[in-house]
């Protein structure tokens, strides 16, 4: 007989079936079940998976939302450390590579932003414990000692702090356990030299008190070898964090949860990869790189956030999170990729943020119950950003031919040749705004669903200077004047959602809801020629349409989640590049329409092999818009393909006295795709796969463990994302996904 209790769970990461046949060998659902490799699920019994992303603890297939959870345990076998390695497993989550490595732009059913400014907020919100994290200095890492991720697709507002148009990611850390005493400790080695060390140490202080301490650190040297003598290698790792939390329980319905955090980056820069590859590659492989600019980044964070519960009574609870965060990025980037200094961008952004949750939930025997809330956040943002162009002689910068490039070549530049052009100011947001969630039993088996939010949204740009710059950093005048009146915004917007949901007599559910997403305007941090770059987008919002259904049969071994949506999208917030000048403006595309679906389906079919699936189905419409004069009605959203499909394993070889050993192997597939909104035929990313997995082993008495692991085990070649630079500078501008990594690790619990 088929046994729950010893089957190894697993959470819907990955990706899908299209076909019924294929599902009967690698079956398909959507995002809402949990992939679980050598850990316990967050479940209170063997059918119940639990998570919070409707602010409540729920079973998840109760929660009438597109929801992807996967556990942390997970995570950590599969060697997922990165966020960007989330979109191989959720989907219709894609990302887009244009910062670097673990530094994000999210997508969510075709919502993304087009835009590479450090100061920016993405469309899809991030949440580390409930804080939201809005600009890219905040991220930092991570990825480790995590509870769960749960990734919600669709309009936010009506739950979350920050309202978002595209969905949310939410990293949920382990926290303290009381009157538990325990900790794990791991050691990793792997290709390129990469080292890892990961260890967390539980420890109660007391009946009513514990403290969680959590590292992690790595260390690998570039895969993107550097073929100039005496440069280093670049795309390398070398970073730590170190998380801290403490919680106390002075009384039964009362608790507070204290967090810090800081985490450093400091690997050697990404480098670009620059086509036609005849011209800008002569004698290349695919993986090696010619930089003359081979400087580190470096990203720091700090957060500090106290999360605090109180049962007012038995029905009510009142839940405080108030955070503050900090975080720097400082980065030079040999845009060209050559051996040459025809185009470098240095990149420098300093961000604070404060925020305050305040929320009440009620929990009534009777049919009516809410959440009623309210938000604040304030981020200041310091952004410089600077273009080198043509700084050697190589590059065509010595324009008096006196055999150096030097200011006075600069003074006779035509088009900027042998000049540095910078930007700088500062961006105050501040966002304030009212929630409410509702809910209400019409029968047993019939729940009406509402909520409304306003948001009160300010923002302005101060300090703003443009300015050019000799070779050797002098000033030399300014590009754009000051604007006599500081660029500003002020917004208030009415969003919300209401659906109903069926429970049937099989308790499966059925779910309906029309939501409208909203986000808030923003300053373009690209002006460096013309007054009409100093420009502020206008809000975009979404009318979100969605059905979905949630079942399990054959006894609960099976997990079938699906959804279908409509989006009618308007007011896309888009960088406009203008090939031949460099010029850049932020505009709003009017108007999009975008529909599909998931599907995610987990099969446990017997005490030892797990089947697991997931699809996700996209299409996109530009149905008016212009861009660098170019009319892109009809064109594809981008980091938009039209499917991703992840399937996998889990099997268990033997489990006795000897230990347990697993095998878990996972496919990810995605179609072709564009990565800007112009479509460029030639920038068109071609569909691939990628094929990871590990080999897990656990001692008897659960306290030692090992692990093989390998990613990209193809080696297949890919970009994370394309801009199209050819007509102004000569070449393409792409970044490379990660080629094959693998490695072991070996660890201890206690």
């Amino acid at each position: 007989m088929f046994n729950r209790k010893t089957a190894p769970r697993t959470y819907g990461g990955n990706a899908a079936i299209i076909a019924l046949a294929i599902a009967a060998f690698i079956p398909s659902v959507e995002a809402q079940t949990i992939e679980q490799v050598g850990g316990e699920a967050n479940a209170d019994d063997d059918n119940i998976i639990i998570v919070t992303a409707s602010k409540r603890s729920e079973n998840l297939q109760d929660v009438p939302i597109s929801l992807s959870a996967i556990t942390g345990d997970a995570l950590a076998a599969s060697k997922t450390v990165l966020a960007d390695e989330l979109a191989a497993k959720v989907p219709n989550l894609q990302m887009n590579g244009t910062i670097g490595e673990n530094v994000p732009i999210f997508a969510l059913r075709g919502i993304s932003m087009f835009d590479y400014s450090l100061n920016q907020s993405s469309p899809v919100a991030t949440y580390y414990d409930e804080v939201y994290k809005g600009n890219v200095a905040f991220l930092g890492i991570s990825m480790f000692d995590l509870e769960r991720v749960e990734v919600l697709r669709g309009p936010q507002g009506t739950l979350y702090g920050k309202n978002t148009t595209g969905g949310a990611v939410n990293l949920i850390s382990k926290a303290p356990e009381l009157n538990d005493a325990n900790g794990y400790a791991r050691v990793g080695y792997g290709n390129y030299d990469r080292v890892d060390l990961d260890a967390a140490a539980n420890l109660p202080l007391g009946n009513s008190a514990a403290l969680r301490i959590a590292g992690t650190f790595s260390r690998a040297n570039g895969w993107f070898e550097n073929v100039l003598p005496n440069q280093p290698d670049l795309n390398g790792i070398r970073q730590y964090a170190v998380r801290g939390s403490l919680k106390v329980q002075p009384t039964d319905g009362i608790d507070f949860v204290l967090r810090a955090s800081t985490s450093f980056q400091n690997p050697r820069n990404f480098g670009v990869f620059s086509e036609p590859e005849a011209i800008n590659r002569p004698g290349l492989t695919r993986r090696q790189i010619a930089s003359n600019e081979t400087s580190r980044r470096k990203a720091r964070t700090y957060a500090v956030s106290l999360t605090a519960n109180a049962e007012l009574n038995d029905a009510l609870t009142l839940t405080s999170i108030t955070s503050w965060d900090k975080g720097t990025i400082d980065l030079v980037e040999d845009t060209d990729g050559l051996p040459i200094q025809l185009l470098e961008i240095p990149n420098f952004d300093r961000a604070t943020q404060f925020a305050q949750d305040l929320r009440l939930a009620s929990d009534f025997a009777g049919p009516f119950n809410f959440i009623l809330g309210a938000y604040y956040n304030r981020e200041k943002v310091f952004n410089q950003t600077t273009f080198r162009l043509l700084q050697d002689v190589a590059s065509g910068g010595d324009i008096d031919m006196d055999g150096d490039v030097d200011d006075d070549d600069c003074a006779l530049t035509t088009v900027g040749e042998a000049c540095q052009f910078r930007n700088s100011f500062t961006q105050i947001k501040k966002s304030f705004a009212i929630y409410s969630d509702l809910n209400y039993e019409i029968t047993d088996n019939v729940t009406l669903r509402g909520g409304l939010r306003f948001t009160r949204d300010t923002g302005q740009q101060n300090d703003f200077i443009a300015e050019i710059l000799g070779p050797s950093g002098t000033v030399l005048g300014a590009t754009i004047p000051t604007p006599a009146t500081p660029p500003s915004f002020r917004n208030s917007d009415l969003s919300g959602k209401i659906g109903i949901d069926f429970k049937t007599a099989g308790d499966d559910l059925i779910y309906a809801s029309i939501s409208r997403g909203y986000r808030a305007p923003s300053f373009n941090a690209q002006a460096f020629f013309d007054p009409s770059e100093v420009s502020v987008a206008e809000k975009e919002t979404v009318y979100a349409y969605e059905i979905g259904a949630k079942s399990q049969f054959a006894n609960n071994s099976v997990t079938l989640n699906l959804a279908g949506f409509y989006y009618d999208y308007r007011d896309q917030q888009s960088i406009n590049v203008d090939q031949l000048t460099g010029a850049q403006t932020l505009l709003n595309i009017p108007k999009s329409r975008i529909f599909g679906g998931e599907a995610e389906l987990t099969a446990y079919l017997n005490d030892s092999v797990t089947l697991r699936s997931a699809v996700g189905l996209l299409n996109t419409k530009i149905k008016r818009g212009i861009v660098n004069g170019i009319d892109i009605s009809g064109n594809n959203l981008v980091n938009a393909p039209s499917l991703n499909f992840s399937g996998g394993f889990d099997v268990t070889a033997f489990d006795n006295g000897s230990g347990k050993l697993s095998l878990h192997g996972d496919l990810s597939y995605i179609t072709s795709q564009f990565f800007e909104i112009v479509n460029v035929p030639r920038l068109e990313q071609n569909g691939y796969a990628l094929l990871s997995g590990h080999i897990n082993w656990k001692s008897a008495n659960g306290r030692f463990v090992a692990s093989i692991w390998g990613k990209n085990l193809t080696n297949k070649f890919y970009f994370t994302s394309r801009i199209d630079l050819l007509a102004g500078f000569g070449f393409d501008y792409n970044h490379v996904g990660t080629p094959r990594t693998y490695g072991i690790t070996a660890g201890v619990n206690f």
